[in-house]
């Protein structure tokens, strides 16, 4: 497994993957925006490779985009299909490539990859990649999808259960990057991990507060990411927030990675985030001050 890390390694790790593929290309796209991976794709579809793209039916004030990106797609010779209207949302964004499994809290937009905190995780582990690839086929044929991995977190049928099961499990820390934690449910879970003596930490919101839950706005870069590292041993990173839609009313994908070091990265990102948010800039005038003094 390795972890993708925003605004760090922006385009790159999904560029070289598409321009490396040999065989197919599976993409499922909520925004997209960048015209090097639209020419990516067409150009694997020149060397053979199989593109299939499952655009969002909808997404917040982007319908044309989404129509305008298919009939592109189209004309480069991609499969093109497009996610029923059953759900509110379909916010996933997944890739697999040849067999690796690419799943994203960001979207294929400048915003997201170059200027936000975000990140993805990438995978050849052949369990997860077959749900995957089940969940793919299924969206794209509008069929029902049984999920029953343990490790990819599927909204709305299993992301309550495993990330329950996620955050239960928490011993002594829970480190949380949310836009807005709001779900009940969710809430009274991380209240019980707090009165259990776990350090419960959000980049983000909570909402309404909780009692001994620390929260910072993210500092530095917009926040587009859902993402937790559990006593930092395990990680989990994906598109839906703790909030009743995405967890119930959406299709949301994420991840569970079982892997030390991923957590272990992810968490001292956490941790410089946390601290860049908590030590707050000297104001201007006061630094004017410091630089003379130094410069004297």
């Amino acid at each position: 497994m390795k972890l993708i890390t925003q605004p760090d390694d922006g385009i790159a790790p999904l560029l070289v993957a598409i321009k490396k593929a040999k065989k197919t290309i599976d993409i499922v796209i909520f925004r997209f925006d960048r015209m090097e991976l639209e020419k990516a794709l067409a150009a694997a579809v020149g060397r053979g490779v199989v593109v299939r793209a499952l655009v969002a039916h909808t997404n917040r004030g982007g319908e044309k985009r989404l129509r305008r990106l298919e009939m592109a797609f189209l004309q480069s010779g991609v499969a093109v299909c497009r996610t029923a209207d059953d759900l509110t949302r379909h916010h996933g964004k997944m890739m697999i490539v040849d067999g690796e499994l690419y799943v994203l809290g960001f979207n294929y937009t400048e915003l997201d990859m170059n200027r936000s905190r975000s990140f993805g995780i990438v995978t050849r582990e052949a369990s997860l990649v077959k749900a995957a690839s089940a969940l793919f086929q299924a969206d794209s044929t509008r069929q029902p999808f049984e999920a029953n991995h343990k490790h990819l977190v599927i909204s709305p049928e299993t992301t309550r259960k495993l990330l329950t099961e996620f955050i239960k499990g928490a011993k002594k820390e829970l480190l949380i990057y949310d836009e807005k934690v709001s779900d009940k449910a969710m809430l009274k879970l991380l209240r019980e991990r707090v009165a259990a003596g776990v350090e419960v930490k959000v980049i983000g919101k909570v909402v309404p507060p909780v009692p001994g839950i620390e929260t910072v706005k993210s500092p530095r870069l917009r926040l587009h990411v859902r993402a937790m590292v559990r006593d930092r041993k395990l990680a989990f990173v994906g598109s839906q927030s703790l909030r009743r839609p995405q967890i119930d009313g959406r299709r949301e994908i994420g991840v569970i990675a079982p892997n030390e070091k991923i957590a272990a990265t992810l968490a001292r990102v956490f941790d410089q985030d946390w601290s860049d948010a908590v030590v707050k800039p000297e104001p201007k005038e006061k630094a004017r001050e410091v630089a003379e003094e130094v410069a004297v």
